[in-house]
Order: C-alpha cells, then structure tokens, then sequence
C-alpha cells in the first residue's frame, strides 16, 4: 500500500463511517481538516519508518529514520506548514469529533515547532539510550516472517552507519552549543557501546533475528541473508559503534556539564518550563508541582507510618527501611525466580480484569527480561507496546540484573503498572480505537504514566497487597512518583545537586539505593518526564472520587475505566471535560 493509498483511504474512512454505521454528511471544513491530518500522518511514517513497517505500512521498509538536524529542522518546518493549514480551517464548522482531534493535532504540532527553539534538540542520548542502544534494539522491534522481512531487515542494516554518522554530527553540534549531559549520570555510559563490540559477529544484537528460520523461507535464502547480514554488521556496523565509541570517550565525555540542573546550559531555564507543560499538560509552574510534590509525600509518610505499625516493627522509619533493604529473604536469588515472581502476579491480575473493565484488548501481551547492555543503567522494569498491525504482541520486561537490590515485595505494583490493568490494557486497548492513528497509536504521557501509577492502586479492590510488605511496596511506589514531583523539580528549577536528590530519595522512599541513584540520574538527564505519573494519577484519582460522589450507589467502576480510556491519551484538560460529561449524563438517567 502507497502512502498517497494511505492518505485517499484514511479520508474515505473519516468521510463515510459514523458509530451508527451510517453514511455522515460532511461539512467542507470537515473535509479540509480530514485532508491535512492524513498528510500530517502519512509524513509521520515517511519520517519514521520503522514505526510504519510496525504499523503494516510497507512503503519505507528499507529506511532507516534520519537523526541529522538537516532533517529534524525540515520536519518542524513541515509541521509549521501543517498548523498553519490547520489555523486557517473554521473550527465551528466541524463536527464534534473533529473539533477534538482538530485540537489534539494542533497541541501536537505546537509542541513540536515550541521545542525547536531549545538546546533539547540536541540531546538524543542520555544515560540509558542513544543512537546505538537506538539501532541494536531494532531486531525487536521489526517482523520477522518471511523472505521479504529479512530482505529489508539487511537493507535496514546497510543505512546503520550513516544512521550513526548523523547522530554522532548532530550531539557533536549539541556540545559547541553547549548542551551535554551532565557528568555523573553518564558515569560507565561506554560500557552500553562495547558491549556490542563483539569478537564473533554471530554473537552481535544484529544477529538475533538470524537464530531460527521461519518456515516459510528455503534455507538457501536464509543462508544467503545471513551471511550478507554478517559481512555488514563485520565490515561497517561494528567499525561505525567504535567509532561512535571512541567520539563519546574522546570529544563527548571530557567536556560534561559538572552541573545536573538545565538551567547550566543556554536558555535552559525556558527550557525546563515547557517540558513541564509538555508533560504536563499543565500551565503550573515547577513551584507549584514542587510544593504538590511535598504534600504527597507528607500524605503517602503517613500511611506508610500505619503499615509499619501493622507489621509490628518497633523501630524508626529510617530502620524500617535498613531492614528492608538488608534483608535477604526479601529478594529473589536467581533472575529465573524474579521473572517467576513477576509471571505469577500477572497471570492472577488477568483473572481479575473483568471486575473492572467492560472492554478488553484483544492483543496479548509476554514476559521478557531486559537485554543485559542496558540493564544495569536502566530501570527496574519498562513495557514495549504491540505492534500496531497486530504481529507483535506488548511485552512487560523486567531487569534481572543486581537482584538484591530488587525486592519481591515491590513485583505486584510494579507488574499491575507494567502490564494489566496498566500500560498494555491501555496501550492495546488505544490501538484498538475507532480513532484517526495520531491518536491511536499516540498521546499524552501524563496519561499514559498517570494511568499506569493509578492501576497499581486498583490492586486494592481485587485481592493483592494482602501482606504489610506488599502493602508497603505499592506505598513506596507511589512515594516513588511523588518524591519525582519534588525532585526533578528541585533538580531542574531550584538548584537542587544530585547527592540532594539522592539524599531526598533516600529518606523518603523505600527503594534501594542502587535504584534511587539511577533514578535519580534518569530525571537529571530526561528533565521534566518524571513530572506525568503522579500528576496524571492525581486527576484520575479526581475525578473518580467526583463520579462516586455525584452517583452514588450508581457509580459503575467498570463504566467509569471505560470511559477514562475510550479515548485515547488526552491531555487532562480534555479527560476532564469528557469524564465530567459522562458524570452529568449518568446523573440525569
């Protein structure tokens, strides 16, 4: 399928589908507006291509996305063309559903043509990603069933080091400008680029997808991709990572910023406040996130200080969380016992899923453990949606890595974020949508993160947490999200240094140190992301408590789930607005 085919279909739908089935007359602004948010689309999977062959969309299989600032520059301008098209439409002549996805879209493009005015622009590496980690995660994120996918996947290998010839150009650009990551959080950074530098290119990430052979293929061909695979990742890829390697060693890391905060780079002040609106979707300032920060953290204390009581410890919270942290029995032994914990939890959750939600995904999700290169730097767990044309399923991965540092206490909050009813419910269930794909297969990370936190909560309702450890795990989650509001903002907004942040963390939280510090590493070197979860939860939470209130006995905790998620990841201004009209109607039946 062309993308022109993509766009031409794509305004049929829009055109001649309602809920009703029934053919809808549309007005010409509807027309108009339907017209620019195909382009807008179909540019979006030119530019992105791996994203399109996740989607089924073939066209640009053997592309790799272009990381220059050459082409991040072109597509702000295309997005400037996009909103002006968009501004020049008369909104009160579209339908309601288009006055929404009218709005939606324009957010989204002002957002992207805001951040090109900041030094962000240049920091497409951080302590746990970079162009590399970028390239060697490929294999799990493309098909793999036939001859043709293996055809594209070697083309797709071919672009890679000047994929990473046009990154290292564009973070070069970023240290004259003098935007670079800070120092200590990218201590052993290194270590994620030799780690590929394998002696035996069998052993290269590149090489996975070359393990078992799919049975539709003759083994003569597979062979043949194989061995062409192998010459590239040998000859040019691995030539390009040391490369990159010795930029980073040589020019990258000697001239890190011994500050953490943004505001020690050029308009880096301005540029931490719109990353607060961006992740927000807020217009509070980092003050007011901070002091909401402190009076969670003071509210989640208390009830932490009840749980201890349960479990009849007689000693001081700071003892409690020495106890805890040095307590063997707490912590799985073997990386097999942790994904068994972890596979357990999830496979009761989904036992319990109907007591709370009316619709469910089709698509499944599995059980991974975090690949070993980044590991150690990341976090204690992440979960990868499906592929958008269904060929994939999501998969909740769990770090096996420096297992006494991961108690089991923690595994059921974290397993209800990571998979059901956290983000593979909401995630599958978006890609499932009657909604234009910006929004299906896109949205707010407020929402998204918000959703998340808030699922652990819902735990409560269906027989987990049962135990004082496990209760206490949820609340040291949710401490967690709350000291985040407190410390990326003192980090980025109020000279906080890191050994405060670490210090703050610490004291507060029940996390291991060794995940407080790379938590703490992650906010100072992905500014603002960690403000979304806890102010997201905090809205749902809301307007929860507005529905139970206004309904009463009537309140349907399965109606009000399917209403928060039916449409998508929607800045929190707009959820309240549907779920507030959603109260008023099931008030007036």
């Amino acid at each position: 399928m062309k993308a022109v085919v993509i766009v031409a279909a794509l305004m049929l739908l829009s055109a001649c589908q309602t809920t009703s089935g029934v053919k809808a007359v549309k007005s010409s602004a509807d027309h108009a507006f339907e017209a620019v948010m195909a382009a807008q689309w179909a540019s979006t999977l030119k530019q992105n291509p791996t994203f399109a062959t996740n989607l089924g969309v073939r066209d640009y299989d053997d592309r790799l996305s272009d990381p220059s600032l050459e082409a991040y520059d072109a597509s702000v301008e295309e997005a400037r063309g996009f909103l002006a098209q968009l501004n020049a439409i008369d909104t009160a002549a579209l339908s309601a559903e288009n006055k929404l996805n009218h709005q939606l879209l324009s957010l989204g493009l002002r957002n992207e043509i805001e951040a090109a005015q900041y030094g962000g622009k240049y920091l497409i590496m951080n302590n746990r990603s970079g162009p590399h980690l970028n390239m060697t995660g490929m294999p799990d994120r493309l098909p793999f069933f036939n001859e043709a996918n293996y055809q594209s996947y070697v083309q797709r290998l071919a672009a890679v080091p000047q994929y990473m010839q046009r990154a290292t150009a564009r973070i070069a650009a970023g240290l004259d400008a003098g935007w670079v990551q800070p120092c200590a959080p990218m201590q052993g950074f290194e270590q994620s680029v030799n780690v590929h530098l394998v002696e035996n290119v069998n052993d290269s990430a590149f090489m996975k997808p070359f393990a078992s052979k799919p049975a539709v293929m003759n083994q003569a061909s597979f062979d043949e991709l194989k061995n062409q695979a192998a010459a590239i990742v040998e000859q040019d890829i691995l030539p390009s990572f040391r490369k990159f390697g010795e930029f980073y060693k040589l020019k990258y890391a000697p001239r890190c910023r011994e500050k953490v905060g943004t505001d020690s780079m050029p308009g880096g002040k301005e540029y931490y406040d719109y990353r607060v609106r961006y992740y927000t979707t807020t217009d509070r300032s980092a003050d007011e996130i901070h002091q909401i920060g402190l009076s969670e953290v003071a509210r989640i204390r208390a009830e932490m200080d009840e749980v201890i009581k349960e479990a009849g410890f007689d000693g001081s919270f700071e003892e409690w969380l020495v106890y805890l942290r040095d307590t063997p029995e707490f912590y799985p032994k073997t990386p097999a016992e942790r994904m068994q914990v972890a596979a357990n939890i999830a496979k009761k959750m989904d036992g319990e899923m109907p007591k709370l939600f009316g619709k469910l995904p089709r698509m499944p999700y599995g059980l991974k453990e975090i690949p070993l290169d980044i590991a150690e730097k990341t976090t204690t767990a992440y979960y990868q949606p499906p592929a958008g044309d269904g060929s994939r399923a999501g998969f909740y991965y769990v770090n096996t890595t420096l297992l006494d540092t991961r108690p089991n206490y923690q595994m059921e909050a974290l397993g209800l974020h990571e998979a059901v009813p956290g983000h593979h419910l909401q995630i599958a269930l978006a890609y499932e949508l009657d909604l234009p794909p910006f929004r299906r297969f896109g949205g707010q990370t407020v929402f998204v993160e918000g959703w998340g936190l808030y699922s652990e909560r819902l735990g409560l309702e269906v027989g987990f947490y049962q135990t004082p450890y496990t209760n206490f795990g949820r609340l040291s989650y949710e401490m967690w999200r709350a000291c985040r509001l407190v410390v990326d903002t003192g980090l980025h907004s109020k000279g906080w240094t890191r050994q405060q942040a670490i210090d703050y963390m610490a004291a507060n939280s029940g996390l291991s140190m060794n995940n407080i510090t790379s938590e703490v590493d992650r906010y100072i070197s992905w500014p603002g992301q960690a403000l979304a979860y806890k102010t997201g939860e905090l809205k749902i939470r809301e307007l929860r408590a507005k529905a139970e209130s206004r309904l009463g006995e009537n309140f349907d905790i399965r109606a009000f789930h399917d209403k928060v998620l039916e449409n998508g990841a929607v800045p929190l201004s707009v959820l309240e607005q549907i779920v507030t009209a959603w109260i008023e109607a099931q008030a007036q039946r």
